[in-house]
């Protein structure tokens, strides 16, 4: 089952890590773009191919993507579901909710992904 995630709970995580995995599930030139801090890709429709070397079993993992009209966490959150992952939460205002608060973002050309 996926659960939800709202902003001020993601933050708090971020502020104070604890073992979890925050996953962009968009394609990888987003992410270069601008991503939330710590975050992975793993676009939705490589989840099935990239999961097993990127993300643990037991781990809490997090999915974003673009904001609530964007279906790729959704598609991505499931997919992991039906892999067998337990803990896996949706954080359904993905960037767009993150920016409009003004949060810290990460700028940079270079992915943090899996060849």
């Amino acid at each position: 089952m996926v659960t939800e995630i709202d902003r001020d709970e993601l933050k708090q995580k971020l502020d104070h890590p604890k073992k979890f995995v925050l996953g962009e599930a968009l394609p990888a030139d987003d992410l270069h773009r601008l991503h939330l801090p710590g975050a992975i890709n793993i676009p939705a429709d490589r989840v099935r191919s990239q999961a097993s070397e990127l993300l643990p079993k037991e781990a809490e993992i997090i999915v974003y993507c673009s904001g609530p009209a964007c279906h790729a966490s959704d598609d991505a959150a499931r997919e992991l579901t039906e892999m067998g992952y337990s803990n896996v939460r949706r954080y359904v205002g993905g960037k767009q909710d993150w920016v409009e608060a003004e949060l810290p973002v990460v700028r940079n050309n270079k992915p943090r992904v899996a060849a």
